[in-house]
């Protein structure tokens, strides 16, 4: 079946290689069950709350991590810390006071977490921690494997354990920062596709929601398993790698609610690694997005249609 499955894979990859992207995709690297448990539809299970209303510094530091040894892990932090908001990113600023959520992003082929820090130090700065990793062979500098997308729904949940210990470790900034019942997956391109694989293949029950860019589940299925996990979409109409009908296909697959954000004239994701009025659309409909999922504010889902609709970047299917 292995066997099977990495041809079929490796002929989806012929002819769609980008930089900073990738279409393929694989299931997570731990095996999966014979019998996945069934998604299940009920209202998200985070309770209802407020989210910051003001804007934070940000802070950002590095954890180096190795999953069983030889997988390399180095982690970005992205957190809200003290002092004027608005600036550059501080290098081990102190955090701010507060528990916040958790934030996990994925990063596509051949890309770095920095590549994203526009939209990610956005986050950050409305009141979550985000921790983004570097895979060993589809980062920058590895060896541009994409069959290694395999393993990488198993290495975000090992970061994910690694970071909600910093929470309880002694001396740790981060210590009685971090609320670990209000975690998400996202991520770009091949990292969407090991997020989609973190709520279907390799379902890890702690996440409560995820956020998909230009991502397809091509080899990590539509089973979308477990408790129900809201899940945002974000893809461009003229995406060149990932076609739009096939990031589609999944979000029609989602069984729990969700919502679309589709761009007309957006590619595979270079709105997302710079600074103009398609990111801050981008932006700002994630963050309310988060905000309702991961703090249950019940006002920001309010405010997603109008967000999502600023400038007629995009249009939102909304079936939140």
């Amino acid at each position: 079946m292995r066997r099977r499955f990495v041809a079929l894979v490796s002929a989806a990859l012929v002819g769609s290689a980008a930089a900073g992207c990738s279409e393929p995709a694989a299931p997570a690297g731990r095996p999966a069950a014979d019998a996945p448990p069934r998604a299940t539809t009920p209202a998200p299970r985070v309770a209802a709350g407020t989210a910051p209303t003001k804007s934070f510094a940000v802070g950002v530091r590095q954890v180096k991590l190795n999953r069983d040894g030889d997988r390399p892990l180095p982690v970005t932090l992205w957190y809200p810390a003290t002092g004027a908001a608005g600036g550059t990113a501080e290098r081990s600023a102190p955090v701010a006071a507060g528990r916040f959520p958790v934030v996990l992003f994925s990063h596509g082929l051949d890309a770095r977490p920095e590549d994203y820090q526009a939209l990610l130090t956005r986050w950050a700065a409305a009141g979550f921690v985000v921790a983004a990793p570097r895979f060993p062979h589809t980062g920058r500098g590895g060896d541009g494997n994409p069959l290694d997308v395999l393993n990488q729904p198993a290495d975000v949940s090992y970061v994910l354990t690694r970071v909600l210990a910093l929470g309880e470790t002694a001396g740790d900034p981060l210590r009685g920062r971090l609320d670990p019942e209000r975690v998400a997956a996202t991520g770009h391109s091949a990292g969407g596709v090991t997020t989609i694989g973190l709520f279907t293949t390799g379902r890890d029950e702690r996440l409560d929601a995820g956020i998909v860019f230009a991502g397809t589940a091509l080899g990590v299925g539509t089973a979308f398993a477990g408790a129900a996990a809201p899940q945002l979409f974000v893809h461009g109409e003229a995406d060149e790698v990932v076609s739009y009908a096939a990031g589609r296909a999944v979000f029609d697959a989602v069984p729990w609610p969700k919502a679309m954000l589709s761009l007309p004239k957006g590619d595979h994701g270079r709105a997302l690694l710079g600074d103009g009025k398609a990111l801050r659309v981008v932006a700002d409909t994630t963050v309310e997005f988060l905000r309702w999922t991961l703090y249950g504010d019940p006002a920001a889902k309010k405010r997603l249609p109008t967000d999502a609709s600023r400038d007629n970047l995009a249009t939102l299917d909304d079936r939140l």
